[in-house]
């Protein structure tokens, strides 16, 4: 039996990336320029070298047999959970967080971020497990399911918070919480999640505000920082979001061109690369950019309507919810809209692990969604 397929590729999420590379490789060496000298690399080459291997990774994956991938999911999933405790024991500390390794000669590479769509194949096969064997589930059925699915996605959160990483754990939550509403599961789950997230909210915001002494010898200083950093957003206070905000209101309507943002701001390659694009091509460039943004979250949803597998439907699902999270979060943080949490913008912002993770992620909706009359075949 032969290991690969023929590839199969949606043509317009093909030009898409094509394009979102390019404005990713120029933008990122835009923000190569406010970068301190001491500090500096040639962030665009290595942007560029990351798509290089992203997009052959995926063309690989897209010719493997799903049976393969299926049978992987249970490995990779152990394997991503060990990484992230080797992370906590031997990760590089940098901005006193664990949250990468050092690996000489490549950079940097952030587990969690391949945890993600390492969660979203586990889930797919889950939910799609649960539905075969229980063609009318249960309440019981149901419940065994919501917490299964606690589990698995239990242990790399905390493993992922210990980081600590809470930018990513709420990626991990929201991506559990639609794939669950996708499944089909009774609704009255989710007024109990409500319920139940509302109360333990309620709670730790009530020690946060009313006792603090408490609320630190329960959680720690490193939780009430975070929790600090997310209730403070509002004020639009911090250098990062003034400069940033500034840089992208005197760009008018056509902005000052690339290579020549006005101001310097912290981590103008990965968390604020939106705002170096905007203060570069102004509103107009913006609202392009924000089209094609929304262009491709539209196909992915199409190709997710039109899929006949109910685990295409979930695994595509669940991409799209953190693809939409991560777009609204670090475009609405850029304009002070949203907390600041560390959230890069998908294939623009500078990050070797991200954006392979999403090329990785392209590469397994072109496997499972092949019964689509629309792609093409090479």
């Amino acid at each position: 039996m032969q290991s690969k397929q023929k590839l199969r590729i949606d043509p317009i999420i093909a030009i898409l990336i094509l394009i979102f590379g390019v404005i990713s490789i120029f933008t990122v060496k835009s923000a190569t320029e406010l970068v301190e000298h001491t500090t500096k690399y040639n962030y665009a080459l290595r942007q560029g070298i990351w798509y290089l291997v992203g997009i052959i990774g995926a063309i690989i994956i897209a010719r493997i047999k799903k049976e393969h991938i299926y049978k992987s999911i249970k490995y990779l999933y152990i394997i991503g959970n060990v990484s992230l405790i080797l992370l906590l024991l031997f990760g590089t500390p940098i901005n006193n967080s664990r949250c990468w390794f050092k690996i000489p000669y490549i950079g940097i590479l952030q587990p969690s971020e391949f945890m993600k769509i390492i969660l979203i194949l586990t889930l797919s096969m889950l939910i799609n497990s649960f539905h075969e064997k229980h063609p009318i589930p249960s309440l019981k059925d149901e419940f065994v399911l919501i917490l299964k699915t606690l589990i698995i996605v239990g242990i790399p959160s905390v493993l992922t918070f210990l980081q600590p990483d809470t930018g990513v754990v709420l990626i991990y939550l929201l991506i559990t919480f639609i794939m669950l509403f996708i499944s089909g599961i009774r609704y009255r789950w989710f007024v109990v999640v409500f319920i139940v997230v509302g109360l333990v909210l309620g709670t730790i915001l009530g020690l946060y505000f009313f006792n603090t002494e408490l609320f630190i010898k329960i959680f720690g200083t490193s939780f009430f920082l975070r929790v600090d950093r997310l209730l403070d957003w509002s004020n639009k206070s911090g250098y990062q979001l003034e400069n940033g905000m500034s840089a992208i209101g005197a760009a008018g309507l056509s902005g000052f061109g690339l290579n020549h943002t006005p101001i310097y701001f912290p981590e103008p390659q990965t968390d604020f690369i939106f705002a170096v694009y905007a203060s570069n091509f102004g509103f107009i460039g913006s609202v392009v950019l924000i089209s094609l943004i929304f262009l491709f979250d539209l196909r992915l949803i199409l190709i997710a309507l039109k899929t006949k597998d109910k685990m295409n439907k979930y695994l595509i699902s669940g991409c799209i919810a953190m693809l939409i999270y991560q777009q609204i979060q670090n475009i609405g943080m850029t304009y002070g809209l949203l907390p600041i949490t560390g959230i890069t913008l998908p294939f623009i912002s500078y990050g070797g692990s991200s954006l392979l993770s999403y090329l990785l992620m392209i590469g397994i909706i072109f496997n499972f969604s092949r019964e689509n009359k629309d792609t093409f075949t090479i």
